[in-house]
């Protein structure tokens, strides 16, 4: 995180650096500094060089490049967003930021689609993170999840719990409860 600036990823008419979730337009919002750091650490023995990371809802960019540079140029760092005006000007962010070496080279690359569905074109991953709420996990992360891999993803309604999800090396699933969490609903453009 001390390696990319929030500032670059946030609206300009919000305060960058408060402790706060805030909107980024189209019913969106960009995670508090404070769960974004949670999320690292929960995945960061999954985010070392040379390992593939995926964000889904991947909003501003700002989580997706904090992955590219852990992952760095050996590995893959791959954002999903619905919303193709979001992954638009997080693009324009991205080229802005620390990570714009590995945009331009292509270990980091975000995509417009269904978050549900995650990104299986480069897929199996160490480390999923989901930044909107499902009522269940989507069966794709899952299954594009590598074994000894990790993912975090809020699960539930109006009650969320923050599940860690770890993928055997059986493929066997566990999962834990993290923390309750408050997150916008994993959805499709045509929701």
């Amino acid at each position: 995180m001390e390696k990319i600036d929030r500032g670059l990823f946030v609206p300009e008419v919000n305060p960058a650096y408060v402790d706060t979730p805030m909107p980024i337009g189209y019913n969106a919002t960009i995670s508090a500094p404070h769960m974004h750091g949670t999320c690292l650490e929960l995945l960061e023995e999954h985010l070392k060089p040379g390992m593939h990371a995926l964000d889904i809802g991947s909003g501003t960019g700002y989580l997706t490049a904090c992955f590219a540079m852990m992952v760095g140029p050996q590995g893959h760092a791959v954002g999903v967003e619905h919303i193709p005006e979001l992954v638009s000007s997080s693009i324009d962010n991205l080229k802005k930021s620390a990570a714009a070496p590995l945009l331009k080279e292509g270990s980091l690359s975000v995509h417009v689609a269904d978050g549900r569905q995650g990104w299986p074109e480069l897929a199996p991953y160490d480390a999923i993170h989901v930044g909107a709420s499902a009522l269940q996990i989507p069966q794709p992360l899952i299954e594009q999840l590598k074994p000894r891999g990790r993912m975090a993803i809020p699960v539930g309604n109006i009650f969320q719990d923050l599940q860690v999800v770890d993928k055997k090396a059986d493929g066997s699933i566990s999962m834990q409860s993290e923390t309750s969490v408050r997150y916008v609903p994993l959805t499709s453009r045509a929701s």
